[in-house]
């Protein structure tokens, strides 16, 4: 046995560890991305329907409240 093989046993595990410690960190990274577009599409939607759907609301609501 060399010292590159008695190097390597010894690092393997350790570079194991510490690659899948990315993966969960870049996971994590890439659900907080996705969510802050899901944020994003959802507010510029509400923005630009608010007026619209603010409006079908008020006039089912008057027409409920007129047929009762």
């Amino acid at each position: 046995m060399n010292i590159f093989t008695l190097v390597l046993r010894v690092i393997d595990p350790i570079r194991a560890t510490w690659n899948r410690r990315d993966e969960l960190g870049a996971s994590l990274v890439e659900y907080a991305l996705l969510l802050a577009l899901i944020a994003v599409v959802a507010l510029v939607a509400l923005h630009f329907l608010g007026g619209s759907v603010a409006s079908t609301l008020n006039n089912v609501g008057s027409s409920i409240s007129s047929s009762s």
